[in-house]
């Protein structure tokens, strides 16, 4: 197939060259591709029918995630999203990527390593996380449900080391008992129904708010259906919820980790504790959304 250049199509359909890039932006344009900075627009692409300035751009985060995810746009709030997220994630679970090197994987595809050693299972993981990232944005708007939940931790555990080993069971529930910050969580046997329950009461819930959301992560985390990757996982599902509901999403941070973890240990006398950390958090990315000019609720 034959590609055009925007300032082809343009002429071609007597235009800018402006509102061509737009709907290359806005993946208006079947087709149509980034290499580097350069659209390449196939010859025989159908002029977009036009439409006012609000319906055609992007609106909310979600909209805008899927977007740039579509249409492998650099620079914008959907690489921060991976770079973040995937760094802060991680790294309260133990990893030592910094994050230059989660940045560097994530535009390379590579690792940029000088003098120090690192992990070969952080770095299978940081990359698996960008893939958990691009399949909650695929499927922000499904029922949370226990297929989605598996294959995140799926993607997230595979090729690591956690994968060669069968008491791991990585992508179903736990075959071995196992403790997180020193207490108890649901034995193996008890882990389905008690998933099947979480939720059926959590998505019985038709509006729902942040606390509904940090709700249903606090008893995820209470119960540890996996083996390990569960942290990870639940904060997943707390990203995924907010672009479904438009509740303006928050990345706990490293820095804040142990106001985390005492908001969960605290969770059932005091709600406030992790309630607190997560406002605090989403005040954060809400200033990334006012950078980016993405729209949000106050």
């Amino acid at each position: 197939m034959k590609y055009l250049s925007v300032a082809q199509i343009a002429d071609k359909w007597n235009i800018s060259e402006r509102s061509v890039r737009g709907y290359c932006a806005a993946g208006r344009i079947e087709g149509a591709f980034l290499t580097g900075k350069t659209w390449n627009i196939p010859e025989n692409a159908e002029k977009p029918e036009r439409a006012n300035k609000k319906q055609s751009m992007p609106h909310t985060l979600l909209e805008m995630l899927q977007t740039e995810k579509r249409n492998h746009l650099s620079g914008g709030i959907y690489q921060k999203v991976q770079i973040d997220l995937t760094y802060n994630s991680n790294h309260i679970e133990g990893s030592r990527l910094t994050h230059d090197q989660t940045r560097y994987i994530f535009e390379t595809n590579t690792i940029g390593i000088e003098s120090e050693s690192v992990s070969v299972d952080d770095v299978i993981e940081t990359a698996n996380h960008f893939r958990c990232i691009d399949t909650v944005i695929d499927n922000a708007k499904r029922v949370l449900s226990e297929k989605l939940i598996k294959e995140l931790h799926l993607i997230l555990k595979t090729g690591t080391s956690d994968n060669r080993k069968d008491w791991s069971a990585v992508g179903d529930y736990k075959k071995m008992p196992n403790e997180v910050g020193g207490m108890e969580t649901v034995l193996p046997e008890e882990v389905r129904d008690k998933m099947k329950t979480l939720l059926t009461e959590y998505n019985a819930i038709e509006n729902k708010k942040l606390e509904d959301i940090i709700d249903f992560h606090v008893r995820f985390e209470r119960i540890h259906p996996f083996r390990d990757g569960n942290g990870r996982v639940g904060r997943l599902i707390m990203l995924k919820e907010c672009l479904k509901y438009n509740i303006v999403p928050f990345i706990i941070e490293d820095e804040i980790k142990m106001f985390y973890y005492r908001g969960l240990k605290e969770w059932n006398t005091e709600k406030g504790y992790l309630t607190d950390t997560c406002l605090s958090a989403q005040d954060k990315f809400k200033k990334v959304l006012d950078y980016f000019r993405i729209d949000h609720q106050e």
